[in-house]
């Protein structure tokens, strides 16, 4: 209804506005590569590596011995040298048809089903019971007959009639009634959809796919799920103000449909990784950890959208430019493109010669890529020693380098090279075997005696000779090209004035200071005045800024002159 407002006073109103809006996703790294389960496709935050074990696995059965993927291996590696967040991406085969599973049958007093709900991950893994939980389902301790560490159980508690509120726990498939792992809470959840504690507002509803140009995920549903494990599916029975007016009074009707207090866990997920897939050496150019190279497209093409995710370093372990070309070329073509991230990947397969990882390197040429060589041995959550592509671990000593140093600086040599938690690498490489690797843009890993392996080189794939070829410049460029963006977002729109112009410089003029005094730059000039916002640049609705850098290099040949002088010579001060 208006308000009237004749007489002069104070009106005081409220205006809602504290609606959340999703955020892009952002993150130091992105990984892309199957895991044992979680969402499928979609580009999901993990922030430590105990976060990415409970939402996508580490370890699977093939055949009569337990295997790891590399995805797991390089998210392990990247947080384990410092990294913050990772972007992880699961990728599926596409001849699979990958589903939720849903949940065993939540009763009431109704005997209806107050609500169902759905995992966000897809696949058989989440299937632990039948459609409604038999006896044969559960032993006598409570745990589960087909329950895991990789399946979830669900379980309502505190069910209050009064306020007509209950919890709902989400618990680990393969614990028991004395030893419950709790993996999320959820408490005084309501099914009044006029509630703030509406059970689909609290938990989420949305369901993702891929849109059909595959350059974005179509969220289905009103409400953001803030659940990391599960989604509401269904609500058949809402109720609307559940509380009459005085805030107290109910009617049993509507207690009836509460759900009651249980437990039951998920069934119905389809799709299962593959029992032929091909493990770290023995990847091939038709099986690359179960998976088809074409698998990949979707989630390559879904990751070019830079407003929805934002990441510095793509890695796909277990894609291979001899084998892979297509995807390899997609993913630095994505990079490139971009503008923000810089690729890792991979030329040769296990076993190549020296000869053959320059002969591929050479096909390439992008500053926005790196590659490394040769594989290196580490050992898998399984206790096995196994071999990775150098993609894997290189990811985490850039995640090293911007903790100890700034990413400007080289992710190489004994200070910030040193590779953590690597056995040997598969051949020892000579002073020779480095010259020829570096020369054709391949930067070698080393090893030392007595000092061990480390990273000795940081060329791009850039062919041309420029201050681009080297890793540290570009990654120097991308932080730049970062911070002095975002500023410019906040101009948009804004009057193309002296002040406007003056507020940009007053940002970005000590921050590329900063830079300096970091050894990140040798100098520095921004121009963003008259000279280059002529009135014709003004009439076209124009800010033009000029940032002029001469980036820091860095000391990668040390040549040291020692002169030997005959008996009585003097040495100068």
């Amino acid at each position: 209804m208006a308000e009237s407002i004749i007489s002069p006073g104070v009106f005081q109103r409220e205006n809602d506005i504290s609606f959340i809006q999703p955020a892009s996703i952002e993150a130091g790294a992105v990984i892309l590569g199957p895991t044992v389960k979680g969402p499928v496709e979609v580009p999901t935050i993990v922030t430590s590596y105990n976060d990415f074990t409970r939402k996508f696995g580490v370890t699977f059965e093939l055949g009569s011995s337990k295997e790891e993927f590399l995805t797991s291996l390089a998210v392990k590696s990247y947080f384990e040298q410092g990294g913050n967040t990772c972007l992880v991406t699961r990728v599926v085969s596409i001849a699979t048809n990958w589903t939720n599973a849903s949940s065993t049958f939540i009763s009431s007093s109704a005997g209806t089903e107050p609500f169902t709900l759905g995992t966000l991950g897809k696949g058989a893994i989440y299937n632990a019971s039948s459609a409604s939980l038999q006896a044969g389902d559960e032993l006598a301790d409570g745990s589960l007959t087909s329950g895991s560490a990789d399946n979830l159980r669900w379980e309502i508690s505190n069910v209050e009639p009064t306020q007509g509120t209950f919890t709902l726990s989400v618990r680990r498939g393969d614990d028991n009634t004395n030893s419950k792992i709790v993996l999320e809470t959820f408490n005084n959840l309501s099914l009044d959809a006029n509630s703030t504690n509406y059970i689909e507002k609290v938990i989420g509803n949305q369901s993702s796919a891929i849109t059909a140009d595959g350059t974005a995920i179509l969220q289905v549903g009103e409400y953001i799920n803030q659940s990391n494990f599960i989604r509401v599916a269904s609500v058949p029975h809402k109720i609307l103000n559940y509380l009459a007016n005085d805030g107290v009074t109910y009617t049993p009707e509507n207690a009836d449909k509460l759900p009651s207090a249980g437990k039951g866990s998920f069934y119905g997920g389809v799709g299962e990784i593959s029992t032929t897939a091909k493990l770290y050496g023995n990847i091939s150019n038709v099986n690359t950890q179960g998976l088809a190279a074409t698998d990949y497209t979707k989630v390559i093409t879904l990751l070019s959208n830079a407003d929805d995710y934002q990441f510095n370093i793509i890695s796909a372990p277990g894609l291979i430019k001899n084998l892979h070309s297509a995807q390899i070329d997609s993913i630095l073509s994505l990079a490139e493109n971009r503008g923000d991230a810089i690729a890792v990947v991979d030329t040769v397969e296990y076993g190549s010669t020296v000869g053959a990882a320059k002969t591929q390197a050479t096909g390439m040429n992008s500053s926005y890529g790196a590659t490394y060589w040769p594989w290196l041995q580490v050992q898998s959550a399984t206790g096995k020693n196994v071999w990775v592509p150098a993609s894997v671990v290189i990811p985490g000593i850039y995640a090293f380098t911007d903790g100890a140093s700034a990413p400007w600086f080289a992710p190489a040599g004994l200070v910030r090279g040193g590779l953590v938690g690597v056995i040997q690498a598969e051949r020892k490489l000579t002073r020779t075997d480095r010259d020829t690797l570096y020369n054709g843009k391949v930067n070698p890993i080393a090893t030392f005696p007595g000092t061990g392996l480390a990273v000795f080189g940081q060329k791009t794939l850039q062919t041309k000779a420029s201050a681009l070829d080297r890793v540290n410049v570009r990654r120097l460029l991308i932080d730049l090209k970062k911070f002095i963006g975002g500023v410019s977002q906040g101009l948009v729109f804004e009057q193309n004035t002296i002040t406007t112009r003056n507020k940009f410089l007053s940002t970005v003029n000590p921050y590329l200071e900063s830079v300096t005094q970091r050894q990140g730059l040798y100098a520095y000039r921004v121009v963003m005045d008259d000279t280059n916002n002529t009135a014709d640049v003004i009439d076209r609705n124009q800010l033009v800024g000029q940032i002029f850098i001469q980036p820091a290099k860095t000391a990668e040949f040390i040549v040291l002159d020692f002169v030997v002088e005959p008996s009585g010579a003097t040495f100068g001060a």
